[in-house]
């Protein structure tokens, strides 16, 4: 990989430039109920949210040097969850921005991992990974390019996620995210925003799709991370594991929440048919 040098006052401007504050996700729309995630701006406000908390107060980001790490996987010193919302497999689950800048281009992405007995008090080293949606470079005609987050924004900084429809019944962490690649031309750039809720997913499905561990989810070198979105692509390859067989994109909109959700504070008890684990996901 080769990379760029800069000189060393460009340098401190662009550190400076990076710490200011960039957003997170406030709410989980789910059924008409609005949840609580995790809000660094006042942390201590909502004790029992699906929203994992962070060490993110600055509202910041994890680059390359945190690919390996466990800052990757839901974020800064993530911690649980203390509850978690039913849905229901097939449903969708809006995400609700604290807003997010113009300039901050880049893919939308959506995981999920399946937590065993409990989201609440899973390790997250032990959570395995499979994509289930993600956008990124959708019009190229005019630099730097309209992007998943660019759709984000015009969906009053939200998002919305389907549950696959076959997958088993269970307890999962959804890690959603966005990657900044408005300075991803120097060495450790890219910014990555992982978000971790944590949902109980219920119906009849069978299928548990094979995952990647946090660590394992992206390359620090590879070339989807280290480019310049300035000058204008013609393509971009998305990075992480390819999506599931059957994972679809929901034609995004902002429906308003009608009441608010009471998080699951305790485990409940399914009978989980079999499952089938899917032995390969479709390619990008």
């Amino acid at each position: 990989m080769h990379y760029f040098r800069y000189p060393i006052f460009i340098t401190i401007f662009v550190s400076l430039h990076l710490v200011s504050a960039h957003s997170f996700v406030s709410n989980i729309n789910i059924n008409g109920l609005s949840y609580d995630g995790f809000r660094p701006t006042e942390p201590v406000a909502h004790p029992i949210a699906i929203g994992w908390s962070t060490s993110a107060f600055d509202q910041g980001y994890v680059n390359q040097t945190g690919y390996r790490t466990e800052e990757i996987i839901c974020h800064r010193d993530a911690r649980n969850a203390k509850g978690h919302a039913p849905i229901s497999a097939g449903g969708i689950v809006h995400v609700q921005w604290n807003g997010w800048p113009e300039s901050h281009k880049g893919p939308v992405l959506d995981y999920l991992a399946f937590c065993g007995e409990s989201c609440e008090t899973v390790d997250k080293n032990a959570l395995q990974f499979f994509k289930i949606n993600q956008v990124g470079l959708v019009d190229s005609s005019r630099s730097p390019g309209l992007w998943g987050s660019d759709q984000l924004i015009a969906n009053n900084n939200s998002w919305m996620v389907e549950i696959p429809r076959k997958i088993r019944p269970g307890f999962y962490v959804m890690r959603t995210e966005i990657i900044a690649l408005h300075n991803a031309s120097y060495e450790i750039g890219a910014q990555n925003y992982p978000q971790c809720i944590n949902l109980q997913i219920k119906g009849e499905g069978t299928e548990l799709p094979r995952g990647v561990l946090g660590k394992e989810l992206y390359d620090p070198e590879d070339p989807s991370m280290h480019l310049d979105i300035s000058d204008g692509i013609l393509t971009y390859k998305i990075p992480g594991p390819a999506l599931i067989v059957g994972a679809e994109t929901v034609t995004l909109s902002h429906p308003l929440p009608t009441g608010s959700g009471t998080p699951l504070t305790e485990t409940d008890t399914m009978v989980a048919p079999t499952s089938t684990v899917t032995s390969d996901p479709v390619l990008n």
